[in-house]
């Protein structure tokens, strides 16, 4: 059975992109060391990419070819998309698809992208687990982690760990359905 989990970078006082969208700050910690969590690992055990609209709409305009051809790709959107970037398939139903990811047995399910999506899964108790990196920038203002909904949870501490240049490793259960 698949997980849904996260994996994301936020500045150190909890923002994810500066006010104008800009990630220019996380890609200065391009090539850091990040050893058995590093990126490229990670993405081997995803079978499934989950995005909301913005972070489509942000991958679209990169010039850089589609990264996600190797995976299922989701996009969770009302609108529809006129030229696709890369092969993907469109929800716009989130509790269905949360019923369909569920019943996924080829891999885990990666939430990419911005908090709000992640916050709607987790809301919804769907967030299996997520990996947090801190990043040593302040960045004083721009996109949340997580956007404030009013949901409270107590998630647990899987581990703790510094990494490369600053970076804190931090990994949560969200939900107690794979313990």
């Amino acid at each position: 059975m698949a997980k849904i989990v996260g994996y994301i970078a936020a500045s150190l006082d909890g923002y994810i992109a500066t006010p104008d969208d800009s990630l220019d700050w996380l890609f200065e910690y391009d090539g850091m060391d990040l050893g058995e969590h590093d990126y490229r690992t990670f993405i081997k055990g995803i079978r499934t990419v989950v995005m909301g609209r913005g972070t489509y709409d942000f991958l679209a305009r990169d010039p850089s070819p589609w990264a996600y051809g190797e995976q299922r790709a989701i996009v969770v959107t009302s609108r529809p998309i006129e030229h696709p970037k890369g092969a993907l398939q469109t929800r716009s139903d989130v509790p269905a698809l949360i019923e369909e990811l569920r019943s996924l047995d080829d891999g885990d399910v990666w939430m990419l992208g911005g908090g709000q999506l992640q916050m709607a899964f987790m809301e919804n108790g769907a967030l299996d687990e997520i990996e947090i990196y801190v990043i040593p920038e302040l960045l004083g203002g721009g996109r949340p982690l997580f956007p404030a909904t009013g949901f409270r949870a107590s998630p647990r501490l899987i581990s703790a760990k510094a990494v490369d240049r600053g970076c804190v490793r931090l990994h949560y259960a969200l939900t107690d359905r794979l313990a």
